[in-house]
């Protein structure tokens, strides 16, 4: 049996303990064991070595040393690692060690929440199949990005709350390897209900069971 580790923690505003649970109730009905941990410390447990899929849920915060070089060296041997909007993507500012490990790190959300579209790039790839462009109200993430992710969804910025960025197209979803691991990320899921969209679920889904050895 696969067995996955979700550590969840951070910034409240992004319900992580409500998502944790939801993602928890989606990777069991896919034939997961789970473990949810409440903080980062598990993450340094030679135990993670053992798991088919990490999910960190972990706004903001801090990551020590030893945990973060424990899962990178997970990861690296074929442990995989799947997240999605800040939980993820804006975790562990501090750390560049993880921001390599994820692909890019979260630096704005013009206009807050706001309308936007998602337009899927790769829809011959088996996470988005299927998936046609679809509206998205949230926050629409500006990151930086590492030039080697494999795109699998965009968005537009129109310029509406930063004139400057006009134009700008931004990777949404992604994939990648880091080492031997797979990497998936999204940066859709502001806050629990948007699990209720059903091409965000169905991709962080997908994601997550692509992503897990």
């Amino acid at each position: 049996m696969r067995e996955a580790l979700i550590v969840w923690g951070g910034w409240s505003g992004h319900e992580p303990q409500e998502c944790a649970e939801i993602i928890k109730t989606m990777l069991e009905e896919d034939g997961f064991k789970v473990y949810l941990e409440h903080g980062t410390e598990a993450l340094a447990d030679p135990s993670v070595h053992d798991l088919s899929l990490v999910v960190p849920i972990m706004t903001m915060s801090k990551i020590e040393k030893e945990e973060v070089k424990n899962l990178a060296t997970a990861i690296e041997s074929g442990v995989g690692i799947a997240g999605y909007h800040g939980g993820a993507g804006d975790a562990f500012r501090d750390s560049v060690d993880y921001q390599f490990i994820i692909g890019g790190q979260w630096v704005a959300h013009p206009g807050n929440i706001i309308d936007y579209t998602v337009n899927i790039t790769r829809p011959d790839d088996p996470l988005v199949e299927g998936i046609a462009d679809f509206p998205y109200t949230s926050e629409q993430y500006y990151m930086h990005v590492d030039p080697s992710n494999e795109v699998l969804a965009t968005t537009k910025f129109t310029g509406d709350h930063a004139y400057w960025i006009d134009g700008v197209v931004m990777p949404v979803v992604w994939k990648r390897k880091y080492g031997k691991g797979r990497v998936f990320y999204s940066s859709l899921g502001h806050q629990a209900k948007e699990f209720d969209v059903p091409e965000m679920k169905t991709i962080f889904r997908r994601g997550a069971n692509w992503a897990a050895r």
